[in-house]
């Protein structure tokens, strides 16, 4: 039934995910999974995946999928008392989580089915909890009342009251499921039965509380086949508990370890929450499915023993921060990096570094950093201060440091450092308009003809430039040859480029660290001050783009890359310039799909971002920059 079926599955990195993709991929579904963790190295090759935040997920990522079924498992919980810190991340990772996700595929004509985990946590919990020791479990019914006993049920129950109201709308066309689970656990899992073993493993003594306690404990296995089940069945809809109907006492999973753990350590502890006594009533799954759990502790139990013995718990390590350096004002690009870090990790910071201790954009930064001149600092200073605050990847954004960065480029890398630059020779070809010239037109492309003296008496107009560093400054604009050499006497290194009418355009792109394109995008400039584009606006423009591509094969560029290009009246094209960084308008080609910060990102914590495909915006965007106030506390 799901063979050929196209599934996306949020979450599918936890412990339901983990035994849930592998079983659609055998069924010959094709599958698309978003977590925040990385790719488990079990998946199979063929499944897709995306790493980060799905609270940034966009809609153009699941019309390119186009999926059939919504699976959605993401979600974040705290075991027994929910912490003060947990109010936030319950709201971001459940409550909105949920909402944003509902609010993509609720309209996508593909979508059949969405299934939601949700939790008999929302059930009232005077039903099943009680001041003294049952020897029978309530049976929870899908029609008992409810009331959450804490912030995940409550964010739980508030999905599913969207979805009611979604299946009110949806009609026929699309069936929507809440499958409340019960106590799961399962191999690597937070789960007490987990956290168990892993102590008992390590010999460590493990504390029991209210052993009375009763719970319907099912295998993450038996969840995800039950998930399964429910996406194969046609008329599958609304409420239905997903649990064994088999509660077994906190004593009984004492007892089995016991088997396996002979001399374990253990102590009983007092304490003040009610002993639950709960399961789930599983006649609606049984007569929807005609299949219910098969597994027990007793058969499960060896099997997490062994994984977490062939898988011992690795120590967590802090998720590296980022360095964005000559800050400056470019309050844009901190923003568009920022998002970037926090579809990754929310505990990812973002340092700034500047010259200028009263740069704007520190004000935007989690950290910052008042650096001394490039040419001033060593780079065994600059890795210093990286270790020191756990940067790992670095993100240049001025011309006069790139030769700094690409120089060091491998000394950085075997130092945990990744570094958003081109190669050394690349980025001095770039930096140097008429070697620029000199090599492109060498390689027969279209460059512009750039020159260090007016030699040429034909050329009535012309622009004249510095030769190293950023078009922008000190430039002078359709000029005749006595103005040229006028104002070239006031700049350091001139040149001198024929000046042509036409349309010009910036062309923003991104190439992965194995040289491949990864996307291009191509932008009008509709207003420029001071050489800046202040109104850009996207299009499509196949020939610049095959231009431009090739280019980029040609030579060894990494990251963020940004060309100039003039379309003359008689349509021919003339590249002017490269600027092998990000732009001060290329947040603008983030917004149509980009994603440049993001895609070096995860190559720097060593993703294959090849599973990451440039989805390009259906709609064309336009830019406006202006300037904006923030009000501080001080």
């Amino acid at each position: 039934m799901l063979q050929n079926k196209r599934i996306f599955v949020s979450g599918g990195a936890g412990v339901i995910g983990q035994e849930l993709i592998p079983k659609l991929n055998s069924l010959g579904a094709k599958v698309l999974v978003g977590d925040l963790k990385p790719c488990p190295s079990h998946f199979p090759e063929n499944i897709h995946y995306l790493q980060g935040d799905l609270n940034y997920l966009t809609r153009d990522i699941l019309e390119e999928f186009s999926p059939d079924i919504f699976i959605h498992l993401a979600a974040t919980f705290e075991r027994s008392t929910e912490s003060y810190s947990f109010w936030e991340e319950n709201f971001w990772h459940n409550v909105r989580l949920s909402h944003h996700l509902a609010t993509l595929v609720k309209d996508l004509p593909s979508i059949t089915k969405v299934i939601n985990a949700s939790s008999y946590l929302i059930y009232n919990p005077e039903l099943y909890s009680f001041s003294e020791p049952q020897t029978v479990p309530y049976s929870l019914k899908e029609s008992d009342p409810i009331y959450p006993r804490n912030l995940t049920g409550m964010a739980k129950l508030a999905h599913e009251i969207e979805i009611r109201f979604l299946q009110s709308f949806a009609g026929e066309s699309k069936s929507y499921i809440n499958a409340r689970i019960y106590r799961g656990y399962g191999k690597g899992s937070r789960c007490v039965i987990s956290r168990w073993i892993r102590s008992l493993i390590n010999g460590e003594e493990i504390k029991v509380y209210r052993k009375e306690g009763i719970f319907d404990y099912i295998y993450a296995g038996d969840t995800a086949e039950g998930l399964i089940q429910l996406a194969a069945h046609q008329n599958a809809s609304g409420i239905i508990n997903l649990g064994t109907g088999k509660a077994r006492k906190v004593q009984d999973v004492v007892d089995v370890l016991r088997k396996y753990f002979p001399e374990m350590k253990y102590s009983e502890h007092d304490s003040d929450i009610p002993y639950e006594a709960s399961q789930a009533d599983i006649s609606l799954l049984k007569s929807l499915t005609n299949w219910e759990p098969a597994n027990s502790l007793e058969n499960v139990i060896p099997e997490i023993i062994e994984y977490e013995r062939s898988h011992p718990e690795l120590a967590s390590k802090p998720p590296g921060n980022v360095l964005l350096s000559s800050v400056s004002k470019k309050v844009p690009m901190v923003n568009a990096l920022k998002q970037a870090c926090r579809k990754i990790n929310n505990e990812i910071l973002l340092f700034g570094g500047d010259l200028n201790e009263n740069a704007l954009g520190k004000y935007f930064c989690d950290g910052f950093w008042n650096m001394p001149r490039i040419n001033q600092l060593s780079i065994n200073e600059f890795i210093q201060f990286c270790k020191s605050h756990n940067i790992t990847a670095v993100v240049p954004s001025r011309d006069m440091e790139l030769s700094y960065f690409a120089k060091h480029k491998s000394e950085l890398f075997r130092n945990g450092i990744h570094a958003m630059i081109s190669s050394h020779e690349t980025i001095e070809i770039c930096l140097d308009k008429l070697r620029f010239y000199d090599e492109l037109s060498l390689q027969k492309f279209p460059v512009i003809p750039t020159y260090n003296s007016i030699t040429d008496d034909s050329i009535p107009r012309w622009v004249v430039k510095e030769r190293f560093g950023s078009g922008s400054t000190g430039l002078a604009v359709n000029v005749e040859s006595t103005e040229a050499l006028q104002f070239a006497q006031k700049l350091e290194n001139p040149i001198f480029q024929p000046f042509i009418s036409g349309i010009e355009y910036s062309i923003d792109a991104f190439v992965s660290a194995s040289g491949k394109v990864k996307g291009i995008v191509c932008r009008t400039r509709d207003l420029v001050v001071s050489g800046e584009s202040q109104i850009s606006s996207t299009l499509n423009h196949p020939g610049i783009e095959e231009l431009i591509n090739a280019i980029l094969t040609k030579y060894s560029f990494y990251g963020h890359v940004v060309f100039q290009v003039i379309e003359s009246l008689d349509k021919q094209l003339h590249i002017i310039e490269c600027n092998p960084r990000f732009g001060g308008a290329s947040s603008l080609s983030l917004a149509v799909g980009l994603d440049s910060f993001y895609w070096f990102l995860l190559e720097s914590i060593g993703q294959n971002i090849d599973n990451y495909p440039f989805i390009r915006s259906k709609s064309q965007k336009r830019q406006v920059r202006y300037a904006s106030d923030m009000i501080l506390d001080h």
